[in-house]
């Protein structure tokens, strides 16, 4: 059987997550809900999770195919739903509750992992609370959310919930040095990932992310009163962002074409790719938020450097409006006239 030591090491940074769930792997109970931010391995651990427990069920040499399977995201009983949309809709949870409804295929459990579910609907969170209150004997159900809507409080007290954090600077860095990377791009991405383990995984063949570090460290003394210069500035971000964002582009073409083989081989059409085209979109527009979050927070950081040196009101007017931005952020703003509304106020503080 694969040693249950290593289950858990692709949960980076998460030991009480990790000790909980080990725990709970002994005597699970019916439903948890995974809450944390993105890429603080959430997934990874409702893998490591149900390999425990789907690895428990069969005491012969299929034990470990179990886990293996498992581990990998591959298991029939593990399944995982991801919203067909930018949100869990009644549609999104009545594949949930259609799979709860269904016996396991190979052992006496099934665990279904419902993705972004902090994204899920009031109606759609109504209908999944019946089958939470009232749960087959069979079946395990993981919520992986980023936080806790209001709408989902009563949710949440029907689960065991477990907390994930950011991946920590030092956790980050230790995980990269695995990677083969300089201790300058290690230090870079450590830097741009902001605790997020799936955004440092892409910046990994990211050859441009230091000359990005640079541009937006001369931003603030690249604008000025003039309209022209932070149109210029605006346009030069959006471009080497567009140019990051191919390699991401690039994967998606091929995500695309292995779903189009395999509609060939099964003579099926549109199986899945609804579902992975809504999610492409959201890898994008995350890709891009994420890029601008780490820019913006290059900017503060200048300006909490001279505040220390010189404080004055100026620079703290500055460090609000920015962060101010990386809040707006999260609303999907036009991202040009968000970039430039904040560089002309920007300007007037010098």
């Amino acid at each position: 059987m694969t040693k249950d030591t290593h289950i858990f090491d692709q949960v980076i940074d998460q030991k009480e997550a990790i000790t909980q769930l080990r725990k709970s792997a002994q005597k699970p109970v019916h439903a948890y809900l995974f809450v944390g931010p993105k890429g603080s391995c959430r997934w990874e651990a409702a893998k490591a999770f149900s390999a425990l427990i789907l690895g428990d069920q069969d005491l012969s040499e299929n034990s470990d195919r179990s886990q293996k399977l498992a581990l990998q995201g591959d298991h029939p009983d593990l399944i995982k739903i991801d919203p067909s949309g930018n949100q869990y809709r009644d549609e999104d949870v009545q594949r949930l509750i259609n799979e709860a409804s269904r016996s396991p295929i190979e052992g006496s459990k099934k665990i279904i992992v419902a993705n972004r579910f902090h994204t899920a609907n009031p109606t759609a969170v109504g209908r999944l609370l019946k089958t939470l209150e009232e749960p087959p004997e069979s079946i395990i159900i993981i919520l992986i959310s980023e936080n806790i809507p209001d709408s989902q409080i009563t949710i949440a007290s029907r689960c065991q919930n477990v907390h994930f954090h950011p991946i920590s600077p030092e956790a980050m860095k230790k995980w990269l040095s695995n990677k083969g990377l300089s201790p300058d791009k290690i230090e870079l991405i450590s830097i741009a990932a902001g605790g997020d383990l799936e955004r440092a995984n892409d910046l990994i063949s990211d050859t441009q992310v230091a000359s990005r570090y640079e541009l937006w460290k001369e931003i603030p003394n690249s604008i000025g009163s003039e309209g022209y210069k932070i149109a210029v500035v605006v346009d030069e971000i959006q471009k080497v962002i567009d140019q990051a964002q191919e390699g991401i582009t690039l994967r998606h073409q091929e995500e695309s074409e292995a779903l189009g083989e395999l509609e060939k081989q099964m003579g099926i059409r549109g199986s899945g790719r609804k579902e992975l085209e809504a999610k492409h979109k959201r890898e994008i527009r995350r890709f891009r938020t994420d890029e601008l979050q780490f820019g913006l927070s290059i900017i503060a950081n200048l300006y909490k450097e001279e505040l220390v040196e010189a404080p004055n009101s100026s620079n703290i007017r500055a460090i609000e409006k920015i962060r101010s931005t990386m809040v707006t952020l999260g609303r999907n703003p036009n991202e040009k006239l968000l970039l430039q509304s904040l560089f002309i106020s920007l300007s007037e503080f010098k």
